[in-house]
C-alpha cells in the first residue's frame, strides 16, 4: 500500500511539472520576439550553429597536363621504348598511363623509370628523374625534371603542383573557398662544380652562377623583350 501511495503521490506531483514545461514551450516557440531573434542569426555566426555549404571543392589535379597524351616509357635498365597514352603525377612522382591493350589505368613509380617523352602541343618532350643529380640544397624526394639545355651549360626544368589549402573559416582568411593544385616551376642551372643551383629566368641570376662571364653581361639580348622567357634564357646560354 505505502508504494502505491508513493507512486500515486509521483504521478500527481509530475502532472502539473509537465504542463508547466508544455505551456512554457508554447509560449517560448509562440513569441514573435524570439522569432525575430533567431533569423537576424547568421550562418556562421558565434550565436547560432548553420550547415557551412561555402566549400567548393578542389580545382586542378597533381597531374602535369590533366589528361593523358601520347608518350613512350622507357622502364630502368631497358633499351627499348613502350608506346602508350599517359601522363605524370607531379606530386606522387608517377608515370599516369593507360594500357594500350586492356585500356586500364595503371602507375609506375618515378624510381622504376629512365625516361618519359611525352607529347605536349605537337612537340616531344623528355623528362628524366632527378636520380643521381647533385643540387645545391637537396631536394626532399626525386623529381622528374624537364632538360631545357644540354652541353657545358646544362639548364633544367622541375614542374610541380602545390597544394594551396581553401581558407574561409577564420576572421582574417582570404575567402578561398575551394582547395587547388597551382602548376609551378622550379629552374636548376649546372655549375662550374658540376652542382645544380635554382636560378630565376634572368640573366642576373645566372651570372651568379658563372661571375667569370660577367664580360657578356652588358651585350644586347631579347631576356626582357621576349615573352618566352625560358627560349630567352637559353639563347643567351648558347651565347655564354
Amino acid at each position: 500500500m505505502k508504494k502505491l501511495a508513493f507512486i500515486a503521490f509521483l504521478m500527481l506531483l509530475y502532472s502539473p511539472v509537465e504542463a508547466q514545461v508544455a505551456t512554457g514551450m508554447q509560449k517560448y516557440l509562440s513569441s514573435e520576439e524570439n522569432l525575430q531573434a533567431i533569423a537576424t542569426l547568421g550562418p556562421y555566426s558565434t550565436g547560432g550553429l548553420g550547415f557551412d555549404n561555402r566549400y567548393e571543392g578542389i580545382k586542378g589535379t597533381p597531374r602535369l597536363l590533366d589528361t593523358l597524351v601520347p608518350a613512350s616509357l622507357r622502364i630502368a635498365r631497358q633499351a627499348y621504348f613502350i608506346r602508350m597514352d599517359a601522363d605524370l603525377d607531379l606530386v606522387q612522382n608517377y608515370v599516369i598511363y593507360m594500357h594500350p591493350v586492356s585500356r586500364k589505368m595503371f602507375s609506375v613509380p618515378i624510381d622504376a623509370i629512365n625516361e618519359v617523352i611525352i607529347n605536349i602541343n605537337g612537340n616531344d618532350v623528355l623528362f628524366r628523374s632527378t636520380s643521381g643529380l647533385v643540387f645545391e640544397k637537396d631536394l626532399k624526394e626525386q623529381k622528374f625534371y624537364q632538360v631545357l639545355k644540354e652541353g657545358s651549360y646544362r639548364l633544367i626544368k622541375i614542374p610541380f603542383k602545390q597544394f594551396v589549402a581553401a581558407d574561409y573559416k577564420n576572421a582574417y582568411s582570404a575567402d578561398r573557398r575551394y582547395d587547388e593544385y597551382v602548376p609551378m616551376n622550379k629552374y636548376y642551372l649546372k655549375g662550374p662544380d658540376s652542382i645544380y643551383h635554382q636560378i630565376q629566368l634572368s640573366k642576373k641570376s645566372v651570372l651568379k652562377i658563372y661571375p667569370g662571364r660577367k664580360d657578356i653581361a652588358g651585350r644586347k639580348d631579347d631576356e626582357n623583350t621576349s615573352d618566352d622567357k625560358e627560349a630567352a634564357i637559353v639563347s643567351f646560354l648558347d651565347k655564354i
